[in-house]
């Protein structure tokens, strides 16, 4: 009868929503057990109210997101590495071939150079996109009610189980007693 104290926040959607238990307001976020025993609607508001529930941090997921961020700013780091290195070999290339064509271009490529160099320089970086995505992870979704409050959800639970067994019990014919068929 009993379920554990371990909620799980889900979104259903807004022509689902219906009141929070806690304010009687519309709200689309619900609160399940992992075995779906117990589930309410409550707002997102409450669920950063430490008096109502504590997130539960999964730290191996959080390491893991972490790690998995730190291996994409390697590799990006090693892609604009190589990068500047091609350009480096060209710049290279392009002075060996100047000294064997002459003085008369030299001119023009030193105006190409300081043209790519201002481009480089000016050349709009997709850093900030890239480090800091938005993403819904960032919100806990595994949380743990107070006392209190969890106390409530099995009274209710307790309660309605307790209504159940007693219609049961009143549709059963054998439940009443009988009429007495001898006489007083």
């Amino acid at each position: 009868m009993a379920f554990p104290n371990v909620y799980t926040h889900r979104k259903v959607a807004e022509t689902k929503a219906k009141s929070c238990d806690i304010c009687f307001k519309l709200s689309a976020s619900v609160l399940i057990t992992p075995d779906n025993k117990d589930w309410f609607y409550v707002c997102p508001a409450h669920l950063k109210d430490t008096g109502f529930c504590t997130p539960k941090i999964d730290h191996a997921a959080v390491e893991a997101r972490k790690k998995r961020e730190l291996e994409e700013e390697v590799e990006r780091v090693k892609k604009e590495y190589e990068e500047k290195q091609k350009k480096k070999k060209e710049k290279e290339e392009k002075a060996a071939k100047k000294d064997e064509a002459g003085d008369k271009k030299s001119k023009d490529d030193k105006a190409d150079e300081d043209k790519q160099k201002t481009a480089d320089k000016t050349e709009p970086k997709n850093d900030d996109s890239a480090a800091s995505p938005v993403d819904d992870e960032e919100e806990p979704r595994v949380f743990e009610l107070k006392s209190t409050f969890y106390q409530q959800r099995l009274n209710r639970k307790r309660q309605v189980e307790i209504a159940k067994r007693n219609r049961e019990r009143m549709q059963d014919p054998t439940f009443f007693p009988s009429v007495p068929k001898n006489l007083p």
